[in-house]
């Protein structure tokens, strides 16, 4: 099992300005899976937790150079990692020599298999090792054990069903004042009302015996006619999303309102053209209104 890679400067771009801060607001534990052609970052796709799940998808052009791969697995390559301390390591890797030119064609990163200070046993490191004209700097990221093939096939198989587009999705342009009506949910209750118009009306709701909070969104881009209840923290977590930056973003209402779906666009810089090669989205578990 190897994987050896060099972040290119749009990697390092994407992953310390942009997506890695978002993926941290969101959750602590990240699968990372590997395959020959994409990179994805996982939250809480295998686990019993009952909390939002995000996809983040990269071609591995998008982020890498010179990348390689292999593996018994149909060269797939999953492990969970904090990411907070993987954002702590290309922070700290590009920062060592940020004043040097070409930074990004000198950031490796690679598994390995250290031994850890007092242990006797090695351990699986996701390393970067930043070289510049005057120095070079080992960021060791400690991850889980690999996944089995039989978890890689959970993982995948989670990863599928995840990537079902809803039936019915709502374009939302306006991601401040939603951002800035959520975060005063925050403070009133649990349970968040959603619900889409045909005519393309996005209505949110937060009720208490004491107070009733809503806003509306209206004439927007949308198909379907109703929406789930999603918990207010889940979907003001969902919102932080904004730190990748995304040019729009669609709301979506699963069959059987099984969930809320948030999906984020990217466009090519300087077009109104999607940027296919990365791809970002939120799940949202619904919540039953009489357990709240």
């Amino acid at each position: 099992m190897k994987f050896k890679a060099v972040v290119t400067e749009n990697g390092v771009s994407l992953l310390d300005r942009r997506f890695l801060p978002a993926l941290e607001k969101m959750g602590k534990i990240y699968h990372l899976f590997l395959t020959r052609d994409h990179a994805f970052f996982l939250h809480n796709l295998i686990t019993t937790a009952d909390g939002i799940q995000s996809i983040a998808q990269f071609r591995k052009q998008a982020l890498f150079d010179d990348y390689r791969i292999s593996s018994q697995n149909e060269d797939r390559i999953a492990f969970a990692f904090d990411i907070s301390l993987l954002l702590r390591a290309v922070r700290s890797s590009v920062s060592i020599i940020s004043g040097e030119f070409g930074i990004a064609n000198r950031l490796q990163v690679k598994l390995v298999k250290k031994l850890p200070p007092n242990s006797t046993q090695p351990m699986p490191f996701l390393t970067f090792e930043t070289k510049g004209y005057k120095s070079a700097v080992i960021q060791d990221v400690p991850i889980s054990k690999p996944l089995s093939r039989a978890q890689l096939l959970q993982l995948q198989a989670a990863l599928d069903a995840a990537q079902d587009l809803p039936p019915t999705l709502v374009q939302v342009p306006d991601s401040n004042r939603l951002q800035n009506f959520v975060d005063r949910m925050k403070h009133v209750g649990d349970l968040l009302n959603v619900s889409i118009s045909k005519y393309g009306d996005l209505h949110l709701q937060i009720s208490t015996t004491l107070i009733t909070l809503g806003a509306e969104f209206r004439k927007l881009l949308v198909v379907g006619d109703k929406g789930p209840s999603p918990n207010v923290r889940h979907f003001s977590k969902s919102l932080q999303c904004h730190l990748a930056k995304p040019d729009c973003a669609f709301y979506g209402i699963a069959p059987q309102g099984a969930c809320l779906t948030v999906i984020f666009q990217f466009f090519i810089p300087g077009t109104r053209q999607t940027d296919k090669s990365i791809s970002l989205h939120c799940r949202l578990p619904v919540l039953d209104p009489g357990s709240s």
